[in-house]
């Protein structure tokens, strides 16, 4: 006799496969913000029903990715110049906090992964001809290169939301580049980051993270505020 739920995937894996795959369309700009998500459509596209499909989106929603409309409905979160401040803002201080406490409790095979994931992401191609491919895996590498550096920080609460924050912040940036070139060396200042990390310099550490992130705030901002980012 065939055990059918050992051949069909659970609601808890429908659920977080779907929520990977639209949070990736949300990432990439495939899904822009603002759009009113059609339930019915998703749930014929995706092939499931609606609870798997209301799941995911529920824990998109807590991530601050995705909002409730009139109490049914979703739509992508849109942005705005106070929500990016905000985003940013938090980031600065929160992944400041876990940096320090990373430097603190760090050991040697931790400086060993963050120079891995530096010469992983150094690896990957990143220019205006690059293929939407190389452009995902170099954000992958980004991503795991800004996860490992505070990898060593004991306190989860706050890698969680440092995690969140960077889903937000990404998301702000990669719209931001769908129509702008990248005009800093970014690389330069991730080696400068990783440098002052493994040297156990907390205080230049803090500064050149916080100045990182800043800086892409302040341009996305620019940008915000010609109507080059509005939906």
């Amino acid at each position: 006799m065939t055990d059918r739920t050992a051949e069909a995937p659970s609601s808890a894996t429908l659920s977080s496969t779907l929520v990977g795959r639209l949070r990736n369309a949300i990432m990439r700009g495939d899904l822009m913000p603002g759009t009113r998500l059609n339930l019915d459509r998703m749930r014929a596209s995706f092939g499931v029903s609606l609870s798997p499909l209301r799941e995911a989106l529920c824990r998109l929603e807590n991530d601050g990715l995705v909002t409730i409309v009139d109490q049914r409905g979703y739509r992508v979160t849109p942005v705005s110049a106070e929500n990016l401040a905000e985003v940013i803002r938090l980031r600065v201080e929160l992944e400041g906090m876990a940096l320090r406490e990373a430097i603190q409790h760090g050991d040697i095979a931790w400086e060993g992964r963050i120079l891995a994931a530096l010469h992983q992401l150094n690896r990957c191609k990143r220019s205006a001809r690059s293929s939407i491919e190389e452009q995902e895996v170099w954000e992958l590498a980004h991503r795991a290169f800004h996860a490992e550096l505070i990898a060593a920080c004991r306190m989860p609460l706050l890698q969680q939301f440092c995690a969140t924050l960077h889903d937000q912040s990404d998301r702000y940036r990669r719209i931001f580049l769908k129509t702008h070139t990248p005009d800093r060396n970014v690389a330069e200042e991730h080696a400068a980051i990783a440098d002052a990390v493994i040297k156990r310099r907390v205080r230049e550490a803090s500064a050149i993270l916080r100045a990182h992130i800043e800086r892409t705030g302040r341009n996305i901002q620019t940008a915000l505020d010609h109507g080059l980012c509005s939906t």
